[in-house]
């Protein structure tokens, strides 16, 4: 069975990519690294899917690197460490979870922002895969909320830490990936669900303040023994 956790990482990889921030500007954007339009000619729409792929990668490998730092940090610690690690997380991700539902203002998390390529390489690859690492580095005002929930839980889980941002990278890639592949197409579906994108938010937001609790009381193995529970009556 699939920790809870790593399944909320995946969620929050795909809130984070739903961000209202972020989601309208990703196709231009990616037409704009690939060096095309967006028209959808057959061999310009494989140019931009090739070059979302690097730029997926850039941020997997900053991620990635957050997870093992993580994990090489906090799993040695002390049990009383880990302790109010735990407590410290739980409160984070509650807080998180506040800000996604609406119900608290963070003005960092809602200043605006905007992709700025500033330079470009020979090579348009690399310049996805710099920009996709800039992207992991430098884009948290905007995706700061899920993305900080995903670390303060990796956080109280130094074990998992790798495998959730892994989780939360494949929740961020994939729709990348997809939008890389059906730009022109994204643009219009992404101008009509825009409205919708809100309320994804929210739940996520609730399911977070839920998380949170669970793990500032210890009691987040309860889910685990709940879903044993259940699989053990459907036999």
């Amino acid at each position: 069975m699939v920790p809870v956790s790593l399944i909320v990482a995946f969620v929050g990889g795909v809130v984070s990519f739903l961000s209202p921030c972020v989601l309208p500007i990703i196709p231009g954007f990616l037409a704009y690294l690939a060096g095309t339009e967006l028209d959808g000619n057959h061999s310009q729409r494989w140019g931009i899917f090739i070059n979302s792929i690097f730029f997926v990668l850039g941020f997997s490998l900053v991620f990635a690197v957050l997870g093992v730092v993580l994990n090489s940090v906090l799993s040695g610690a002390a049990y009383a460490v880990q302790r109010w690690v735990a407590r410290v997380g739980g409160v984070l991700i509650i807080f998180f979870g506040l800000y996604l539902t609406g119900l608290l203002k963070i003005p960092f998390l809602e200043r605006e922002h905007a992709f700025v390529v500033k330079k470009r390489f020979s090579s348009r690859y690399l310049t996805s895969l710099l920009f996709g690492a800039a992207f992991a580095a430098g884009w948290t005002p905007c995706v700061g909320a899920a993305l900080g929930a995903i670390l303060a839980i990796a956080a109280t889980e130094p074990a998992r830490a790798f495998s959730l941002l892994f989780c939360y990278s494949l929740g961020l890639g994939l729709p990348f990936l997809l939008v890389g592949l059906f730009a022109a197409q994204a643009q219009h579906l992404i101008q009509r669900l825009g409205v919708w994108l809100q309320y994804l938010s929210i739940a996520f937001g609730v399911l977070l303040i839920a998380l949170g609790i669970l793990v500032f009381t210890e009691n987040l193995s309860l889910i685990a023994n709940w879903s044993l529970l259940n699989s053990v009556l459907l036999r």
